[in-house]
């Protein structure tokens, strides 16, 4: 797919140590790929530096764009903010902890000639045991509940058609978030292409797992989305 318009958005929560390198590393690979591109820094409520750095890359780079939520909205306002600054055709997110390789990107891009989404799946991912169970679970539920067939929900590795974000409307500011856009896509009838890519260890920052509350709210999220779609299938 040539020169196509691409929206590249990561979330950071407390990066400073991963926002610049992280930053740096999609700028070189969208410069390889289209020169129709925009790069957003979405600042989600930082304590730390992250924010006053991602104003600093903006001011140095004209395709790069810095957001904040203040106060922290969590993982899904953090993803909304960023789908709802996108302006490109296409819309990629991933995370800002550089635990993804940009140069994976084309892989994605090269599947957009047979499907309308892409959402990648982690080949080895590099994460503490219980988080690994955990997400395989997380995954198999909302495919269960949700109607899906996707191997890795959480996978923050994605494309989009801007497009999609014009039909739906996105509730979720906690963990269901990936699930919601990829379930409500679905019973849209997106076409929905997996690929594998790689996940490495982070190298830098801290990594900041669910606490109890958050999980609590996923599930309740999810029950309520089931709801939803079971009713709109109906009407």
């Amino acid at each position: 797919m040539d020169k196509i318009g691409l929206s590249v958005f990561f979330p950071c929560y407390n990066e400073e140590a991963n926002v610049e390198r992280t930053t740096l590393a999609a700028l070189e690979v969208c410069r390889s790929i289209t020169d129709d591109f925009e790069i957003i820094i979405v600042d989600d409520g930082s304590k730390d530096r992250t924010g006053e750095l991602a104003d600093q890359l903006a001011e140095q780079h004209e395709k790069v764009r810095a957001i904040h939520n203040r106060p922290n909205r969590g993982y899904g306002g953090a993803l909304q903010a960023g789908f709802g600054a996108a302006q490109k055709e296409w819309v990629f997110y991933t995370d800002g902890d550089g635990q993804f390789d940009f140069k994976e990107l084309p892989k994605l891009l090269d599947l957009l000639d047979k499907y309308e989404i892409v959402s990648a799946y982690r080949l080895n991912r590099n994460d503490p045991t219980i988080r690994r169970i955990n997400g395989w679970g997380w995954s198999m539920l909302c495919n269960l509940l949700l109607g899906m067939k996707i191997r890795d929900i959480d996978c923050a590795f994605k494309i989009f058609p801007h497009r999609l974000f014009d039909e739906i409307e996105m509730r979720s500011e906690g963990a269901l978030i990936d699930a919601e856009i990829l379930a409500k896509a679905t019973h849209r009838g997106y076409k929905i292409g997996q690929v594998g890519v790689y996940h490495y260890p982070r190298t830098a920052g801290q990594q900041t797992g669910a606490n109890l509350k958050v999980i609590a709210r996923a599930f309740k999220e999810l029950l309520q989305l089931r709801k939803q779609i079971l009713a709109e299938k109906k009407s």
